[in-house]
Formats: C-alpha cells, sequence, structure tokens
C-alpha cells in the first residue's frame, strides 16, 4: 500500500515544534503591528524634531537643525511653559480629586457597604462614555442659555444664573477637572474595590473586637493595607492625565485663550493648525520623558514580587 507523504507545509511542523521556532512565528504578526503603528512613528517623530518641518512645504522635512527645537521650547516659548503650567496642575488636581473620591464610592461599594445598589448604578454611565463625548456633553451642560449645570447652580445660588462657564478662564479649568474627574471616577473605584476585597477580614474583625472606630480602622489598618493598589491608582492616573487630550479639545478646545491647553493639545495645536511638525514632535518627546518614569514605577509596582514593592 503506498503511503500518502504529508503536505511540505505539515512535514515541516515537527522540526519547526522541535526547534522551538514556532512560537516566534506565532509571535511575528503582533510584532510587526506593533512595529508598524508605534514603534516606528516614534522613531519618526525623534527623527523629525532635530528638522525645521513644516508640511506647508513640499520639501518636508526641510533643514536638520540639532536641539533648535527643544531649546526654543524652554527659551524662547513662553506658550510651552503655559501649557506645562495647565497641565502640571491640572493631574495633580485630577489625580488628588479622583483618587479621594474613588476611594470613599470604593468604601460604599465595598461588601456590606451603604448605598451599594444605588452607587453601582450611578458608575455605569460615566464609565461607558468615552472622554470625548464627555467633553461634548459638559460643554452643552454648562451652556449659559440651556445647560443643565448652569440652571441647577443658577437655582440654588441666583448669583450663578447665566454665569459664561468656559469663557472666563479659571471656571473652564474647573469645568474641565470635573469632567474628567467624573469620567474616571468608575474605574479607579472598580479598581479600589478589588483593593479593598484583598484586604484578610480577620484584620478588621480584630479591630472592631478591640474597639477601633470606623475611623481609626480605615486609618490603621486599610489605608496601610490598600497602599500598592493606592499607588498603582495615583500613577495610571497620573499618566492619562499628562496626555489628555479629547476631553480638553472637545470641551474647551484649549480656550478661553490657552487657560486650558494642556500639552497634549499644544501638540496638536502646532503640528497640524500651524503645521509645525518638528517643534511639535520634539515638544512630544519632552512628553515622553515624565510618562517614561511614570510608566517604569507603574511596571515596578504591577510586576512586583511579594515583599518587593
Amino acid at each position: 500500500m503506498a503511503v500518502t507523504q504529508p503536505p511540505p507545509g505539515i512535514a515541516f511542523l515537527p522540526l519547526l515544534m522541535r526547534d522551538q521556532t514556532l512560537k516566534y512565528l506565532l509571535v511575528a504578526p503582533a510584532v510587526l503591528v506593533v512595529f508598524a503603528t508605534a514603534v516606528w512613528p516614534l522613531a519618526e517623530s525623534l527623527r523629525y524634531s532635530f528638522y525645521a518641518g513644516r508640511l506647508s512645504r513640499p520639501d518636508f522635512p526641510q533643514a536638520f537643525i540639532g536641539i533648535e527645537n527643544y531649546t526654543w521650547a524652554f527659551f524662547e516659548e513662553p506658550a510651552f511653559w503655559n501649557s506645562v503650567w495647565v497641565t502640571l496642575t491640572f493631574t495633580l488636581v485630577t489625580v488628588f480629586l479622583t483618587t479621594v473620591l474613588a476611594l470613599g464610592f470604593a468604601l460604599l461599594l465595598a461588601p456590606g457597604g451603604r448605598f451599594r445598589v444605588g452607587v453601582q448604578a450611578l458608575l455605569i454611565l460615566p464609565f461607558a462614555m468615552s472622554p470625548a463625548l464627555i467633553g461634548v456633553s459638559f460643554r452643552f451642560m454648562f451652556n449659559p442659555e440651556f445647560g443643565l449645570f448652569d440652571a441647577f447652580f443658577g437655582a440654588l445660588m441666583p448669583g450663578l444664573a447665566d454665569l459664561s462657564w468656559l469663557s472666563d478662564p479659571t471656571l473652564a479649568f474647573w469645568v474641565v477637572v470635573m469632567a474628567d474627574v467624573w469620567g474616571w471616577i468608575p474605574f479607579l473605584t472598580l479598581v479600589l474595590i478589588g483593593g479593598l476585597a484583598s484586604i484578610p477580614q480577620e484584620t478588621l474583625e480584630a479591630g472592631r473586637i478591640d474597639g477601633a472606630s470606623g475611623i481609626r480602622i480605615l486609618r490603621d489598618i486599610t489605608l496601610p493595607q490598600l497602599k500598592p493598589v493606592l499607588a498603582v491608582v495615583i500613577i495610571l492616573k497620573a499618566i492619562f492625565s499628562l496626555k489628555t487630550f479629547d476631553l480638553v479639545y472637545m470641551l474647551t478646545n484649549g480656550g478661553p485663550g490657552d487657560a486650558t491647553q494642556t500639552l497634549s493639545h499644544y501638540v496638536y495645536f502646532n503640528g497640524l493648525k500651524y503645521s509645525n511638525i518638528g517643534y511639535s514632535a520634539s515638544v512630544a518627546w519632552l512628553m515622553v520623558l515624565p510618562m517614561l518614569v511614570l510608566t517604569w514605577a507603574y511596571t515596578r509596582l504591577v510586576f512586583a514580587r511579594p515583599g518587593e514593592a
């Protein structure tokens, strides 16, 4: 009886598996996609940051200028430092408010917490909305003519009625902060709920037996054991706050003036509106540096072995 020969592709399969080659072939498509969509664009943007590059001219990029784009941002451009200040202030305020409020909601939603079902229902809506949609929604809700929030605040305090929230630099900044905090609370709450669930109940029961109050249990037992999760939450929120763009673009577009112009919006403003790709690439890489530090800290916390973090 004639022996049927396997197809050539199948014949080489045992050899590939024996030589540990198959796993690399299976991973290769994903690696190529990451290289095409992340590594190569990053490398090109780094190269453009050393050029005088304007998309409005056909000979893009024009001339190699070394670090002039970086020195211009640091020493000649006050708008860059304004965006740095706005971004840092926005990051610190949103990280603090979001973490504190998310921790409060997590304590309410913890097993046995009060108002658990009602708070869970309230958290569903912002968790399902994109930042761009949140920006559009808040822009309408703070409209001085027909905005929901404007009418609500005006009913409580008539002096706030018909107030141009998005035309005042200070008020516009706090509206952006409010929208960002509202959108991020659900995710951070869910993370902190998981952290609270990992705390051994025996330690909490021991505190109650010893007569400790709820505040003391929170301060001396819950928060110390929740520190690793809180650190991850703070670092993760800081990373996303530093690169906030879509919310700002849809809500205030960086205005009024440059009161809410974050670094990401500043990069967009120079790169796409004024076609100054070289300068915007250099500012984008200046944003990468603090994010690399935060990402390194986040990776250390998440993948640290027990006792290392």
